[in-house]
């Protein structure tokens, strides 16, 4: 733990810095054989082109068991790699007429070039609130790089969470949900997660499985496409949620219904050079979740790693204090209160810090405080757990009246 962290509202660099500080720079299908009856499937999904329609269904059992059986696969990939790299080292060690031992670096094929290829990018997640997509990116990060709540707009900045590999890093993105602002830290919100689709190289759109594809969806998607445009080398993949909550049929039917969407979003566009593919998902279980991060990377420019790679996210330690705090005050309160609260770092002096958490009225101070200050105790508790058991935690609870549609508020918080 580092003896010194930045304040709240100082914590991001451009994207356009970050790759300017370097040199250089489909349903694939779901699984388990439900047999369905084609004709009975296709009336039941009006508006969906046949063939369409008659090749997801029958597909959609494979891609769940594709998935299912990832893991093993890596496992026996694994092994047959020991196996061969013994016996490829062993037969490329020739004998020249003299009997001297030398090798033949060409009967190592190609694998040497191909372990060359760096691929590094953007990759932006947006969709509606609660759809998931903080959870989505802990997953593919390996890390708890966002907070995430059953509360609508958890998210309140862009988190950057960062994913490498030996041969790839992914700069995933998770932004705010976008929805009908009714604050002006809301509209803020939506600026936020609207800017992190400028420039990106893949953007992912999230719609839930248990959930017809509503206003707010096709808002979402409308915004994606736009992003990507006829940009040939940018890709979008729709990310359908929350299939461990779904049927096999359920999931089919809003694959084909997301699908359709999107197509009638390009038609009326114009756009011909989008590179569109669909992914089931459960961010929660991550089941699909490493077929979607591979799909990413096989998308993304070769390029140099922006970050080292034992980093997963360049959020400030203050910042992602005053976020767990926040967190953990959204576990406990109800209501319209989990919307008033802010919490930012006022003073960092390892290991004493000081968290000012602001509401709009008195009487959610008290709430906030709980009976005897138990609800603070808690929350003191489970942060120091979480961050430092060493930190001293000083935890102030001030009002701040209509914060929420104060730009100075708003400002001095960072939002």
């Amino acid at each position: 733990m580092t003896d010194q962290a930045p304040i709240a509202g100082e914590q991001d660099l451009d994207r356009e810095d970050l790759k300017g500080a370097a040199d250089t720079g489909e349903i694939d299908a779901i699984d388990e054989t439900d047999e369905i009856d084609e004709s009975d499937e296709r009336a039941e999904i009006d508006g969906i082109d046949e063939a369409v329609a008659v090749v997801a269904v029958e597909e959609i059992d494979a891609m769940l068991a594709e998935l299912d059986d990832d893991d093993d696969d890596d496992d026996d990939e694994q092994e047959d790699d020991e196996e061969n790299e013994d016996g490829l080292t062993l037969g490329a060690v020739l004998y020249d007429r003299d009997g001297n031992p030398y090798v033949r670096d060409d009967l190592f094929g190609d694998e040497g070039d191909e372990a060359k290829t760096f691929r590094s990018g953007f990759c932006t997640i947006v969709g509606r609130p609660n759809v998931g997509k903080s959870t989505l990116v802990n997953q593919m990060v390996g890390d708890k790089v966002s907070i995430v709540s059953s509360k609508p707009n958890t998210t309140r900045f862009q988190v950057r969470g960062i994913f490498s590999t030996e041969n790839a890093q992914v700069i995933f993105v998770d932004t705010p949900g976008l929805h009908k602002p009714k604050t002006t830290l809301g509209a803020r919100l939506n600026e936020s997660a609207l800017d992190a689709l400028s420039d990106v190289d893949v953007v992912v759109a999230m719609v839930e499985a248990g959930s017809a594809i509503g206003p707010g969806d096709k808002m979402v998607l409308e915004r994606a496409i736009n992003a990507v445009g006829n940009r040939s080398k940018a890709a979008l993949k729709v990310v359908v949620n929350k299939v461990d909550k779904s049927g096999y049929e359920q999931v089919a039917e809003r694959l084909l219904a997301v699908s359709s969407v999107v197509d009638e979003i390009l038609a009326a566009k114009s756009f011909t050079k989008v590179n569109v593919d669909y992914f089931p998902v459960s961010a929660k279980t991550g089941k699909g979740a490493k077929v979607l991060v591979d799909h990413i990377i096989s998308s993304l420019p070769e390029g140099p790693a922006y970050y080292p790679t034992d980093v997963t996210t360049d959020s400030p330690e203050a910042v992602q204090l005053a976020e767990l705090v926040r967190e953990q005050l959204l576990h406990r309160t109800h209501d319209e209160l989990p919307h008033s609260i802010a919490c930012r770092v006022s003073e960092w002096e390892w290991p004493r810090v000081k968290v000012e958490i602001l509401v709009e009225r008195d009487s959610q101070k008290g709430i906030v405080i709980g009976k005897g200050g138990a609800v603070l105790h808690d929350v003191g508790v489970a942060v120091r757990e979480a961050f430092a058991a060493e930190m001293f935690l000083e935890l102030f609870v001030k009002v701040e009246k209509h914060w929420q549609r104060r730009d100075d508020a708003l400002d001095r918080l960072g939002y």
